[in-house]
């Protein structure tokens, strides 16, 4: 019968629970184990390194197996002969001849998955909060081993888990008007009733897509039997059990106080999340929560025992660390974060990289007090999100002076914006075999009252930050939406194009102002493209699809700008309402050596049914060759730098005199 078994690609053996042995296993579970022989596997004892976790995970499946005819299905890693092995292992019952319960097992490698994605389902198994996920009408769908541990049997549903079971009705209720809530309720338990904190959120199930309940509940009976659960939940954060901002100044002077008396460095880190706004809108905010307790556990994990890690709020935290004499790097503690999550972390059942910024400030040196080293660090953070290359940076007292004169550029903008300080110019593109204007592209210029004109890259980045950006976007919409009716009674219409940041295509306002630009200027929208960046539509945009669409059902042409910089992708555009793309001028120095990208980016526009318009022309080279392969719209410095609006017209004007002579 065995050589049967033998035959197979999946590894079979069968588990002892109590005596923590194999018993028997196939050639290809000896060949995951490292075994030589059935004999040697045998002989090992395998709770000599099972964690308690582990343990008691399995006398879970023990005593379910016991009472229910079910299977699990997990991914689990094992460590013969301390070499790693990542399974997806189908879990069963098997009675024993001596009656005894013992595990069946039958696990294949899992290649898509290395360990170090493993760390967030890890995590789920050996922390100490509870974390369930429950079907809507109350049927459990998933515990982790802490929940299973506090749960009287497998099937209990939510409602069965409360000594009153008004107070899991009036919890579900309040997540029905808020989709969140939380309450410190009896809890039945096999060590009898427990005071559980308990949050839940409405969520879906990743599996089902049918809505759902995540519940994370934490164990606080002896909190609520003693004054001491007051000040415990005034100071902790209930989703990851890390201290918050309430209860940090009190900590972090003590450690500043301790570092000082023994002359010691302390370095305030604060850490923050890359895009979990991102996280959040596409996987929801049961995933965000789950990422936020991985990042919390791996920040602890790493934090000394003096060490003082918080959550500040949001996807911020703070880490307050006692730097030891032997290390003389300055920020290696940082380095040793960001190497934590170098690799992808599993959320959602699904392998995600999970990007970090970093700012530290020193203590004595950076710093003095809480408020001083708190407010350097949010300097150096600052600097950190704004860098793509250093994710982990030290306070400098010039980011001081940055930061005072991105502030001044702010009130500036302000004033700006209020008293009309802006004003358009317009770069042709034109034809690249007749040269004839067929449109021009409008860029924003700052008339600063005492700086004279202000390019956009000295102002539109700090617009961006701030969100001034949607009322000097809303101020562009309407001149170019004026400019282009005026030029259309005039007789020298000319499709025009106006740039349209991603903070602008985020501005809930901003598709019904384009919307009504028609009525509020006589405009075309059909001559009228919005240039977006490829970023829009990486997703760094919720809805970017619906809102295009929108967009491009008002009349307006969507037009890719700087095509080719970001990780261009037939799948995605094709999918996109996309009329037009512009070739970024970075490519222009392709055409020397062959052109062999231009050739690729035209041969996709064509694909695509998209018009092309080259960016950065300075030779009449690049011109005849852009004409020669195809490329019919140009613009760049050969034929004219970006010019007044008066100056457009007079070329406009000129373009049609010698057009009728």
């Amino acid at each position: 019968m065995f050589s049967i078994f033998d035959r197979l690609d999946t590894g079979v053996w069968i588990f002892d629970f109590d005596h923590k042995r194999i018993l028997w296993a196939n050639r290809k579970a000896l060949e995951i184990t490292d075994s030589a022989t059935l004999e040697e596997l045998q002989s090992r004892d395998m709770g000599k390194d099972m964690s308690h976790s582990v343990e008691q995970r399995l006398r879970q499946y023990q005593q379910d197996f016991c009472k229910h005819d079910v299977s699990f299905a997990e991914i689990w890693t094992l460590y013969p002969k301390g070499t790693a092995q990542v399974l997806q292992v189908v879990m069963s019952g098997i009675r024993l001849n001596d009656g005894r319960m013992a595990l069946l097992c039958e696990g294949r490698p899992h290649h898509e998955q290395q360990p170090e994605t493993l760390r967030s389902a890890e995590a789920l198994m050996h922390t100490t909060v509870m974390i369930s996920l429950f079907a809507e009408d109350g049927t459990p769908l998933y515990r982790n081993t802490a929940a299973r541990a506090a749960c009287p049997k497998l099937e209990t549903r939510f409602e069965d888990q409360f000594v009153d079971s008004h107070e899991a009705r009036r919890l579900l209720d309040q997540v029905v008007e808020d989709r969140t809530a939380r309450l410190v309720a009896n809890i039945e338990t096999p060590a009898g009733p427990r005071w559980h904190e308990l949050t839940i959120r409405a969520c879906h199930d990743a599996v089902s897509g049918q809505p759902a309940y995540l519940v994370s509940e934490i164990d606080v009976t002896e909190l609520h039997e003693t004054k001491e659960r007051a000040q415990y939940l005034a100071s902790h954060d209930t989703l990851t059990g890390l201290s918050n901002r309430t209860y940090l100044k009190e900590r972090v002077t003590q450690v500043l106080q301790t570092a000082a008396d023994n002359n010691q460095r302390a370095t305030l880190y604060l850490v923050d999340l890359d895009d979990f706004k991102m996280v959040n809108d596409s996987l929801g905010h049961a995933a965000g929560d789950a990422l936020l307790q991985i990042v919390a556990s791996t920040l602890t994990e790493q934090a000394g025992p003096d060490d003082i890690v918080a959550r500040l709020g949001g996807d911020e935290f703070l880490i307050c660390h006692l730097e030891k004499p032997e290390h003389h790097i300055p920020d290696w503690f940082g380095q040793a974060i960001l190497a934590n999550f170098a690799t992808s972390q599993l959320i959602d059942g699904k392998p995600r990289q999970i990007g970090l910024s970093i700012g530290y400030a020193h203590f004595p040196e950076d710093g003095k007090t809480i408020d001083q080293l708190m407010r350097n660090a949010d300097l150096a953070l600052y600097q950190a999100k704004t860098d793509p290359k250093c994710k982990c940076v030290r306070f400098r007292e010039r980011m001081r002076l940055l930061r005072d004169e991105h502030h001044s550029i702010k009130k500036d903008l302000e004033r700006a914006i209020r008293d009309n300080e802006f004003v358009l110019h317009f770069q042709p593109i034109a034809c690249t075999n007749t040269e004839r204007v067929v449109g021009a592209e409008a860029l924003i210029r700052w008339h600063h009252p005492t700086k004279g004109l202000i390019r956009p890259d000295e102002f539109v980045p700090i617009a961006e930050e701030t969100g001034l950006i949607n009322d000097i976007g809303a101020w562009v919409g309407n001149q170019v939406g004026a400019l282009q009716a005026d030029l259309t009674k005039t007789g020298l219409a000319v499709p025009l194009s106006m740039n349209v940041s991603p903070r602008q295509m985020s501005d809930t306002n901003f598709v019904t102002r384009m919307q009504t630009l028609a009525d509020q200027t006589g405009c075309q929208p059909d001559m009228i493209s919005l240039e977006i960046t490829e970023s829009v539509l990486l997703g760094d945009i919720p809805n970017a699809f619906e809102t295009l669409t929108v967009l491009k059902a008002a009349g307006y042409r969507i037009v890719i700008d700087d095509f080719g910089t970001g990780y261009s992708n037939l799948a995605y555009l094709h999918n996109y309402p996309i009329d037009g793309i512009k070739i970024d001028r970075m490519f222009m120095e392709d055409i020397a050596t062959g052109g062999a990208i231009v050739k690729l980016i035209l041969s996709l526009a064509s694909a695509l049914g998209a018009d092309v318009v080259a960016e950065g022309v300075e030779t009449a080279e690049q011109r005849t060759w852009l004409s020669e392969n195809g490329c019919n719209r140009f613009q760049g410095f050969l034929y004219s730098k970006p010019v007044p609006e008066d100056d457009f017209r007079a070329m406009l004007q000129s373009q049609v005199r010698l057009a009728v002579m």
